[in-house]
């Protein structure tokens, strides 16, 4: 209703000049609802504990409990049902934290509202307002709902949190274009912002999720559910391995009728063999890995709240960041003056008051700091804004602008509430829009001997422009002179150096006036020039190192905000970020899936352009996280691969959206998370790679014993049994990947370029060097069944089983020395390596023995495994030599023939001289 006259507005929404009557308020409220928005429902404990349902590697695991308890086998169905519920413990576990923390994070005391009903000004929680009822507004105010400017005084509004506009708003109740757009729409007022200066009446308009935040709210909701990189890899995993357990119980089902064997016989070999393909510890070594991953992550900063998005962050390739408030500090910080015809610089960033003032890079002295002190006095006095302390933080209560000032005159040595004490406002005319100025006017108490007298002095701030207008006169080092036409155009020259370089200027000025003569009409005229103040939204202190971090690490930063163009470039340029730089309006001129790529900063984005951007740079294959702090950012963060949202100064729904919290508010924290991203996918790859091998080593020896058995022996005997196999599968195998999580990743990781989103946990080649090392453990442990078949079932069992838990240690070693990891430097590893073999030493030589059918093994029996193992290592160092050496050949010819052919091209070019083609082929 921006372009309807406030009585049209008034009379659409049936409001009386007094307000709404307690019946019609009533009413509304029945036919509206509360004034809230909707948001996701806390999660229960029950709905968190079932989601965990969603791991094929599960699936598997409960089909392998059916299989055990359709064979009566009620013993290995106890042991998987207790690693499903253990890897359901550590993910629920992890994941209620997670929430638990967020919560933490809101705010939950009710918001009040002033609103005028039956004629009488009263407080009510704002989730009582409806459509039509009038409510007031101050400085300090959140706004409560969506509503219509009827009456403004001296009105601002900060909206960075809707629009990503970091400045105030000056409000106004003129009627405006119907197709202004939200930003500029300066008679509004919407919910959830906050008015940083003057009062106002507005009639509220929309409630709820009809407001502008609710309609970003229903966004949100309305966003399509994402899967991490990890749980695509991780269920396309678990179908593969599915696949190869049919594939093999398929082969010996009918190897087993072929040769005739009960069926229960047939039965419980394919029951081992599917035991033995499944990687029963996987999923819990991945959640405790993800888990610990995100304890290193909340260490830095950064809380996880879905466990697979912590690995998802490795694969990250573009950034995506809001401005104000993720690269910026989102507080205002003198950084420029002019004053005594010479050009200052402040140091320090935000509302910290620590930070010099300088002049050709020197430090002022004492009598030059004196000369430019009326100046920092108007920006105290000229002002409504004050500091307080808030459980021992520094808290602005005001416009952030104002705030600025005070802080630029705390670094010149003023104490801002002692000068207000001296010098006592007595009288002000606030700014508006139309004058685009501020007076204050304060009381002086001027000693005469031995007696005081009295006289006033006026500050007023404003546009430079405006200002100049006002002043004949300027103060240069303590004295005052004529402002001629020279002075004049220097002023405005420094105005246009400052705003070319995106400072927003405030120029000063004061005059006299003796007692009795404080007239407001004569405040603004006659005024003395004190100098500019320039001001911007400083990034922070740690961004431009964490940007340069990403550039090595081969990962775009793109800034989506929605300030103007020049500041998003000028803050662009001061931080490093390069490449084209595009405004919202535009947008619409381009082809944005096919220039996406191109662009590194979008300037005036609405919420609606943010996830347009999103969408398009995830169809080029991208793994995108999106920064934000504000409502605006929200629908755009929950398209991305990764949201990320500020734990201090995001709001709700951005916190709502998000998939990691950064409880700093720093950008720096999603770098640092990235990296730990990077560890983690190496670690999940490395145990991934470990439980795997041994995997197949078990289902090698189990498949050809089987056919061992059904074809050339006529008799079977079972190398291994469903409990050792889980035994291995889970503890031996378990507990050292486990202990792999704490591996420390590479310094060099944070060089390398992002993992591609399509590259699997295990690529190609460390796929075949998983059938290599698997098929040879798995062989050699054959040829130990073969060798001990006369000795009896429980002792050719015992022997595959110990001999199979060697092998693993010996695979552990080949996978570390590969990436010149050192034992030492992870003493879990050597913890879980100790104990697993205390663990098998205990069942072999215990009354153990019976339950898991094994018995004690002699010194011979030792010295046998130990020589496998030997000849294992032995042959697997070899293929992996021959292989890598073809490899090389392979390369070196194909680099000889790539130097040959270019020797050809060469002797072509000199001796026929031809011609390079437009379609790039050469011609005669």
């Amino acid at each position: 209703m921006h372009h309807e006259e406030v009585d049209r507005v008034r009379s659409v929404l049936g409001t009386p000049l007094k307000g709404l009557t307690k019946i019609d308020a009533e009413e509304r409220l029945s036919r509206f609802g509360f004034n809230e928005i909707k948001k996701d429902k806390e999660l229960p404990a029950l709905r968190i504990f079932l989601s965990q349902l969603s791991s094929p590697l599960l699936w598997i695991l409960l089909a392998a409990i059916g299989i055990s308890l359709f064979l009566n086998e009620k013993m290995d169905a106890l042991i998987i049902s207790l690693i499903v519920i253990l890897n359901y413990t550590l993910g629920f576990f992890q994941e209620y934290r997670a929430e638990k923390s967020l919560l933490a994070l809101r705010k939950t005391a009710p918001h009040l509202a002033r609103v005028i009903r039956d004629n009488v000004e009263q407080k009510i929680e704002s989730r009582y307002l409806v459509p039509g009822d009038i409510i007031i507004l101050e400085a300090g105010d959140v706004v409560p709902a969506d509503a219509r400017l009827m009456e403004v005084h001296s009105l601002q509004t900060v909206e960075s949190a809707l629009t990503g506009e970091s400045l105030p708003i000056d409000k106004h109740a003129n009627v405006l274009h119907k197709d202004t757009p939200l930003a500029e729409r300066k008679n509004m007022v919407y919910s959830s912002t906050a008015v940083s200066r003057g009062r106002g009446q507005a009639i509220v308009i929309n409630t709820s999720m009809r407001t502008e935040i609710g309609k970003i709210a229903r966004q949100v909701k309305e966003a399509d559910m994402k899967s991490t990189p990890l749980q695509a890899k991780i269920k396309d995993l678990g179908f593969k391995i599915t696949i190869l357990v049919l594939i093999i119980a398929l082969i010996i089902f009918f190897s087993g009728l072929l040769s005739g064997q009960p069926w229960s016989e047939i039965a419980l070999i394919a029951m081992a063999i599917s035991v033995a393909a499944i990687p029963e510890g996987l999923p819990a070594v991945i959640t405790i890995s993800l888990a610990l991953g995100a304890h290193r992550m909340a260490k830095r900063k950064a809380l996880i709240r879905k466990l697979p998005s912590a690995e998802t962050l490795g694969s990250v390739g573009i950034i995506c960041t809001d401005k104000t408030g993720t690269l910026t500090l989102n507080q205002m910080t003198v950084s420029k003056i002019w004053a005594n015809k010479q050009v200052y610089e402040l140091t320090g960033t935000g509302f910290n008051p620590l930070g010099s003032i300088l002049k050709d890079g020197q430090a002022l002295d004492n009598p030059e700091l004196k000369n430019i002190e009326p100046l920092f006095k108007a920006g105290i006095l000229c002002n409504d804004t004050h500091f307080a302390l808030h459980e021992n933080t520094r808290m602005l209560l005001g416009d952030p602008t104002e705030g600025a000032l005070l802080v630029s005159a705390e670094k010149a040595g003023l104490q801002p509430e002692i000068l207000r004490e001296a010098q006592p406002r007595v009288e002000e005319i606030p700014f508006s829009s139309e004058r685009k100025l501020m007076t204050t006017i304060h009381q002086l108490s001027v000693n005469e001997g031995r007696d005081t007298r009295k006289e006033f002095i006026h500050y007023t701030k404003g546009s430079p422009h405006s200002i100049l207008d006002k002043c004949d006169k300027i103060l240069i080092n303590g004295q005052i002179q004529r402002l001629d036409f020279h002075l004049k155009r220097e002023i405005i020259q420094q105005n246009e150096v400052m705003a070319n370089k995106a400072l927003r200027v405030l120029a000063f000025a004061f005059r006299y006036s003796p007692a009795g003569d404080n007239s407001r009409y004569e405040a603004e005229t006659n005024l003395i020039f004190l100098g500019l103040q320039g001001m911007k939204d400083l990034p922070r202190e740690e961004t431009k190192a964490s940007l340069q971090k990403c550039a090595e690490a081969g990962i775009k930063v793109i800034m989506i905000t929605g300030d103007q163009l020049a500041t998003a470039k000028s803050l662009a340029a001061s931080l490093g970020i390069t490449g084209r730089a595009i405004s919202s309006e535009n947008l619409p001129e381009i082809d944005l899936d096919k220039e996406v790529e191109n662009i590194s900063i979008f300037a005036r984005v609405t919420p609606t352009q943010k996830l347009e951007i999103i969408s398009a740079l995830k169809k080029k294959g991208h793994i995108v996280a999106m920064i934000g702090d504000g409502l605006n950012d929200a629908p755009a963060m929950k398209k991305a691969d990764i949201s990320v949202s500020m734990g201090f100064s995001g709001t709700e729904i951005s916190k709502e959206a998000a998939d990691m919290v950064l409880t700093d508010d720093n950008f720096a924290s999603i770098v640092n998370a990235v990296e730990e991203g990077r560890n983690l996918f190496g670690r999940i790859r490395n145990f991934t790679n470990y439980l795997l091998s041994c995997n197949l080593g078990e289902i090698v020896v189990l498949f050809l014993a089987s056919l061992y058995g059904f074809i050339w022996s006529g008799s079977f005997i079972l190398p291994l049994t469903a409990v050792q196999i889980l035994w291995t599968n889970l503890i031996t195998d378990g507990l050292p990947a486990t202990a792999l999580s704490f591996d420390r990743g590479s310094p060099q990781l944070m060089k390398e370029k992002p993992l591609p989103p399509q590259e699997n946990i295990l690529p190609h080649k460390l796929m075949k060097d998983i059938i290599i090392f698997g098929s040879l453990m798995g062989l050699v442990s054959f040829v130990l069944f073969l060798l001990y078949q006369k000795s009896g079932e429980i002792k050719v069992q015992s022997i595959v089983f110990t001999s199979l838990i060697v092998f693993e240690f010996i695979r552990l070693q080949t996978i570390r020395s590969g990436q010149k990891l050192r034992l030492r430097d992870n003493k879990p590893l050597m913890g879980a390596l100790v104990l697993s073999l205390v663990l098998q030493l205990i069942i072999l030589y215990t009354p153990l023995s019976a339950l898991f059918h094994v018995q004690a093994l002699d010194y011979i029996d030792w010295g046998v495994i130990v020589l496998a193992g030997a000849v294992l290592l032995g042959v697997y160092k070899l293929m992996v030599y021959l292989q890598n050496k073809s490899s090389t050949d392979n390369h070196k010819n194909n680099s000889d023939n790539s130097n040959n052919d270019n020797n050809k091209t060469s002797d072509n070019d000199s001796n026929n001289k031809t011609n390079l083609s437009e379609d790039g082929h050469y011609q005669k």
